[in-house]
């Protein structure tokens, strides 16, 4: 099914909010008590953003030499990857006098797999995987280790002893695959399933063991771009990631568009897409499952003009912002988006929420114009999460979430103990929230500190520190399927 065809909901919350959606401008509810105060949806990246395109210029081709049997290679491989050095000359070696420019990973007669260490991609180059072909991500610690840094492959007190599989540099790059007739696209494989070069410990192992011992596991990320202005990713699939599958950080426009993340329910820290710090992104027409958050976006720095969009996830911890917010994040639209808390094998999220905002005062700022419209929820513990206490950190950054619009959502098959949480942090700082067209098939929520409107809500909220007041309103919740995760 399309994500642009599954729903005939009109996504509105009134006349009066349609005007504001187009607008940005704060419009007020009309309601029976004084309480009622005015909102202002959130109208995500400023960019007018469509589907991408592969680059019409390949600087070069590079074939592939390597058949794979099981998702490893020969020792001899495995410990010193052979296509590193031949992927990064090929892309040391692209110019480009305007534009963009591709470096075009593809498949040879039987051979369509290629092995490698960490890679650069520089400004104006796109690194094109064609859909017979799969980049595999070294097993080779030493290969990913930041000198200075704690052992890669190892547990550590500390973090930031590997380098990530593909690190981005510079505006204007890509990270895209070539899908062909059959929906089949190319693939960047971490294999964080495989046992670390050297030991019996998987790279999810280890994940697991840090959170038992305490400490950190120094897993490589996926795909790191930082500083990346007009980062594109385009119908690729990301499976089986170490740790992160994609961070972007501090740039201004990113689009990742028809991206397919695949990783297990239970592969500890495999967040799908995080962007930090940034500004100016869409993520739309995407399929994420992973181990972790399924989106979350973290503003340590200040993070804005964000759009989530027509996007389906399993088996994650949720659509997220936090926890850390202490730099601010404004003006985020989520729409259209569906959650499936098991995935695709089965395995429950052990985490498994929908809709959640999450800080503490040890990381906390203001989170404010946040809106979420048709979001359709299937197998959740938590169907929403709007929590300035997410952790027992103390400090001084206090946390705030106000102006957070959730208008049109539907949760069905929830488990029987599901809660959603509704807390701000004290009398000084409460939550801020409408909840319009909420239709959830378990209702129980714990609050405290908030002021909540609410319009044909299931949820009404209640608390020490809690009002509620009824405003007007129109719409409906969501009408909602949930399909299958599709081919890769």
């Amino acid at each position: 099914m399309s994500p642009r065809s599954r729903r005939t909901t009109p996504l509105l919350i009134g006349s009066l909010a349609a005007a504001a959606l187009g607008t940005g401008s704060a419009f007020l509810l009309a309601a029976p008590a004084s309480a009622a105060t005015s909102f202002t949806l959130a109208t995500g990246d400023t960019r007018s953003v469509s589907e991408p395109s592969v680059p019409g210029t390949v600087c070069a081709t590079v074939a592939a030499n390597l058949t794979i049997s099981g998702r490893t290679f020969s020792s001899s491989q495995e410990s010193a990857p052979p296509d590193t050095a031949r992927i990064q000359q090929a892309l040391d070696s692209c110019t480009r006098s305007s534009g963009t420019v591709a470096v075009k990973l593809v498949a040879s007669g039987s051979n369509a797999a290629f092995l490698t260490g960490p890679l650069t991609i520089h400004a104006g180059e796109v690194l094109l995987v064609d859909s017979g072909a799969t980049l595999y991500g070294s097993r080779n610690p030493a290969n990913y280790q930041v000198s200075g840094k704690p052992t890669c492959g190892t547990l550590s007190s500390s973090s930031g002893g590997c380098r990530p599989l593909i690190q981005v540099s510079g505006a204007h790059a890509g990270i895209e695959g070539v899908q062909n007739s059959s929906g089949h696209q190319g693939t960047i494989d971490g294999r964080g399933d495989t046992a670390i070069l050297g030991t019996s410990t998987t790279w999810w192992q280890l994940a697991t063991q840090a959170k038992s011992a305490g400490k950190n596991q120094q897993n490589p990320r996926l795909i790191e771009a930082d500083s990346s202005d007009d980062f594109t990713m385009y119908h690729v699939n990301l499976v089986n990631a170490a740790n992160f599958h994609v961070v972007y950080k501090g740039g201004n426009g990113f689009t990742a568009w028809g991206v397919r993340i695949k990783t297990p329910a239970n592969a500890r820290n495999t967040d799908g897409i995080d962007p930090s710090g940034a500004t100016n992104v869409t993520i739309a027409n995407s399929y994420i499952q992973d181990g972790d958050d399924g989106i979350a976006i973290k503003g340590g720095s200040a993070a804005s003009n964000m759009t989530i969009r027509n996007d389906y996830f399993w088996g994650t911890h949720g659509i997220s912002i936090g926890s850390e917010t202490n730099g601010g994040v404004k003006n985020i639209l989520f729409e259209s988006d569906t959650l499936n808390g098991v995935d695709s094998s089965g395995i429950t999220s052990s985490s498994d929420n929908g809709i959640r905002i999450k800080s503490s005062a040890s990381n906390g700022g203001a989170v404010t114009q946040v809106t979420y419209l048709a979001t359709c929820l299937t197998a959740m513990k938590a169907p929403i999460v709007l929590d300035t206490h997410y952790s027992s950190s103390s400090g001084s950054s206090i946390p705030s979430f106000t102006d957070i619009v959730v208008d049109g959502v539907t949760a069905t098959h929830s488990s029987s103990s599901a809660e959603s949480v509704f807390n701000g942090y004290d009398s000084s700082h409460p939550l801020g929230v409408l909840l319009e067209n909420v239709a959830v098939d378990v209702t129980k929520s714990t609050a405290e500190y908030a002021n909540v409107q609410v319009y044909n809500s299931a949820i009404k909220p209640s608390g020490t520190g809690v009002t509620v007041t009824s405003v007007s309103g129109s719409g409906s919740a969501p009408s909602c399927s949930f399909p299958a995760y599709p081919a890769l």
